[in-house]
């Protein structure tokens, strides 16, 4: 990370010239107050059960704040990273926050994955007047005053998906996920998905977080012999679920199965050989082929080791510190209130593409892709969607 203090940044300037000719000292405490550094928390599962799909999130946030400071910082300030572990437990995602907001004084938090920790830190994001960028696909059904969702929330993927699957080959679908509000709010988005598109739900089954043993699901979903599994699988779970699910005989070359919440990241916890021939749909995959993709890539690469795969979630993250950036530069302010304001139709050329603020519902409009996984971990990218405005409250 660039290191700022006060006289590189007066020299920057071009403040510091002949002893003679230097500033007065409350112009010097100004120059000196505009290079401290401004905090910006980073809080996710670095541990526990969704530490598999989470953890690689900091890693993309870590990346864009070097590249910001590298620039010169935001309003002239270099960002100081906090990096706190939610380890999986939505009240200590609860505390972290608090412990961000007051006592480290952070501008803004990017962080949560599933929508449960997410709702665990709204209590303290309003008591501290904090603001948080989530970049994590989700199910909609929400819009804070305090929280910016930077990816898709559900009816941008969930709606896309189905449609494109029931273009394909049958139309019978079984339903399976982990038993909390995202893929219980999926689900009832694509029942009537499915109905629309002339075609079937022939079974509906959740796991706990965390679940390790699918066969009963597997064996339901054998006797079923669906068209299509839909997945809202999450975290390690998925590790278990693919591996029996080819151990079944229903590996990608034999069922199709798509999921909304499996990316590169996951599938390098998974192992390649057991996801190959599944779907996925996600705004982003590291395959796509733009000018600003191939640089965000290679960045990572080039930081991280010529091994690290990248995926939708890491992708958002990335994007969420430089919408941060982007709206406090258009504020001209850190204060929640203006950042929030100034977020309104705010527009940034992603490494997915272009995306924009929504006008007033703090979610982005976007695209969504799907693609098949490969035996290198990556996707081949069989689908791209037209821009899709996000619709967090959807009538189901």
């Amino acid at each position: 990370m660039s290191r700022f203090n006060r006289r590189d940044f007066l020299q920057a300037t071009g403040s510091l010239a002949v002893v003679g000719a230097l500033p007065g000292s409350g112009m010097l405490a100004q120059l000196a107050h505009a290079a401290d550094p401004v905090k910006l928390g980073l809080l996710h599962s670095l541990s526990g059960t969704i530490a598999i799909a989470e953890a690689a999130l900091v890693d993309a946030e870590k990346m864009a704040i070097e590249e910001i400071n590298a620039a010169g910082g935001v309003l002239g300030r270099p960002i100081q990273a906090v990096i706190e572990d939610g380890a999986s437990d939505w009240p200590t995602f609860a505390e972290k926050t608090r412990k961000l907001l007051q006592r480290d004084k952070v501008a803004a938090i990017v962080g949560c994955y599933t929508s449960a920790s997410r709702k665990a830190v709204l209590p303290a994001l309003d008591q501290g007047k904090g603001l948080l960028y989530y970049p994590t696909y989700y199910e909609g059904q929400e819009m804070h005053k305090r929280v910016m969702y930077t990816s898709q929330e559900a009816t941008q993927s969930v709606i896309a998906a189905i449609d494109w699957m029931a273009k394909q080959q049958g139309k019978t679908f079984f339903l399976v996920g982990s038993d909390y509000i995202y893929p219980r709010t999926c689900n009832k988005i694509a029942k009537p998905t499915v109905k629309k598109n002339g075609g079937t739900v022939v079974g509906e089954e959740y796991a706990p977080l965390g679940h390790t043993e699918f066969s009963a699901i597997i064996n339901k979903i054998k006797a079923a012999k669906p068209d299509w599994v839909y997945s809202t699988v999450v975290g390690g779970s998925n590790v278990a679920f693919y591996k029996q699910m080819k151990a079944a005989g229903l590996g990608g070359d034999k069922q199709k199965l798509l999921s909304t919440v499996v990316s590169e990241n996951e599938i390098d916890g998974i192992g390649r050989e057991n996801a190959v021939g599944y779907y996925a749909c996600m705004g982003y995959f590291q395959s796509l082929k733009n000018e600003q993709n191939e640089k965000f890539v290679k960045a990572l690469k080039a930081k991280y080791g010529a091994n690290r795969v990248v995926g939708d979630p890491m992708e958002c993250a990335y994007n969420s510190v430089y919408l941060w950036k982007l709206a406090v530069e258009k504020a001209k302010s850190f204060e929640v209130d203006k950042v929030v304001a100034a977020s309104s139709g705010l527009e940034f050329n992603a490494p997915e593409g272009p995306i924009r603020f929504h006008k007033d519902n703090h979610h982005v409009a976007k695209r969504v892709r799907v693609g098949r996984a490969k035996a290198d971990g990556q996707f081949d990218i069989v689908f791209e969607s037209d821009v899709i405005e996000p619709n967090p409250f959807p009538k189901l």
